[in-house]
């Protein structure tokens, strides 16, 4: 109980004293950009993945299956597969997508989704071949990661030195989650053609970090990679993630404050989040921001947000390793938000996840 009053009276100072909502920019401090919201395309299917492509189009992923390219501009629709062996159970599906850095050479494409394997539901991760058209030749990367109708994580991330990494969830079984010899609850990292690096915490296997209850959201600033993660009823995380540490889950929510937390973090390794929120709020896909056009969301990263259907700016401070300011934008507007994708102009791209004519939202600098 001690703990809870603790992250909840943080939290709310940090609402009076550094949230704003979206109604707030109706008059802009000077240097700050007037934002505008349009709906790009609409009837869209519980959308997972957003991301700006190489070829200049957006790349999204709908649970059923379904992988389209979307125009910028006008919001076309182009189907490029569906994937026939997905199987949605619950919020399982086609998850979680990612294009290869040298696209326009090594047109590949990563996905993961859930499947029945011999009565199992579980998750794989797939290497497609772009054909200009369609996707072919898949390879397995990885395989036999426990799947479940809740908490499937499931981000990818490419690194610079272009390894993959992967969240899972601890697919509703908790204990999984510090178990380093069962995938889920677990962020994963592999070569590009599945193999595990030499380097990995553990030899031979795709472990990178454990501790994990269900982060979805996972993104590269440099070589630092922040992820978003859900927690039970207290303790939504924003974590930066390092090489072979516990991040407690369900040891520990949030932050090492209680007493008997304390003793398990100094036992383990468990490394804290950078910020957390209590009650949850349910975040989702994160992208960082740091372009001109909106020059108030510079050094940011943005967040989906599921429970609070909105949009979170987190200002990071300098070093990147605090969370600085929170601001809040289209609170209730659109509904439930799940991924954010950021375009080289910088525009903001968010798709919802309502399941009834879910969107995708593009936010840009106002006239």
């Amino acid at each position: 109980m001690r703990k809870w009053i603790i992250v909840a009276v943080a939290a709310l100072l940090c609402v009076a004293s550094c949230t704003k909502s979206s109604s707030d920019n109706n008059t802009n401090p000077p240097g700050e950009a007037t934002l505008t919201d349009v709906v790009l395309t609409q009837n869209l299917s519980f959308p997972w993945e957003i991301l700006w492509g190489p070829d200049n189009m957006l790349w999204i992923t709908e649970r059923g299956g379904k992988i389209s390219r979307v125009n910028p501009a006008d919001g076309a629709i182009t189907p490029v597969i569906t994937i026939s062996e997905v199987v949605s159970n619950g919020e399982g599906g086609l998850l979680g997508m990612v294009l290869h850095p040298n696209f326009a050479t090594t047109p590949e494409v990563f996905v993961a989704y859930n499947y029945n394997k011999a009565g199992a539901y579980t998750k794989k991760i797939v290497k497609f071949t772009y054909n200009g058209t369609t996707l072919t030749n898949p390879v397995v990367l990885l395989d036999n990661i426990p799947a479940s109708n809740i908490h499937n994580g499931t981000r990818l991330a490419i690194s610079p030195d272009k390894k993959l990494f992967i969240t899972s969830g601890d697919a509703s079984v908790s204990s999984r989650a510090q178990d380093k010899t069962n995938p889920a609850g677990k962020i994963q990292r592999i070569n590009l053609d599945g193999s595990v690096p030499a380097d990995n915490p553990v030899p031979g296997s795709p472990l990178w970090t454990f501790g994990h209850r269900n982060p979805q959201g996972l993104v590269f600033v440099g070589d630092r990679l922040y992820s978003s993660e859900h927690g039970n009823t207290t303790d939504d995380e924003i974590n930066i993630i390092q090489k072979n540490r516990n991040f407690g889950w369900p040891n520990i929510e949030g932050f090492c404050n209680a007493g008997s937390e304390q003793t398990f973090c100094a036992a383990t390794d468990v490394a804290e989040p950078i910020f957390a929120w209590s009650p949850t709020i349910a975040p989702s896909g994160i992208d960082y921001y740091n372009n001109d056009a909106i020059p108030q969301w510079k050094n940011s990263l943005l967040l989906a947000v599921l429970k609070d259907s909105e949009l979170l700016q987190l200002k990071l401070n300098t070093a990147g390793d605090k969370v600085e300011v929170v601001n809040t934008f289209y609170k209730s507007t659109y509904g439930r938000m799940r991924d954010v994708a950021i375009s080289p102009q910088g525009d903001v791209y968010i798709i919802t996840s309502n399941g009834t004519n879910d969107k995708i939202i593009r936010v840009s600098k106002g006239p």
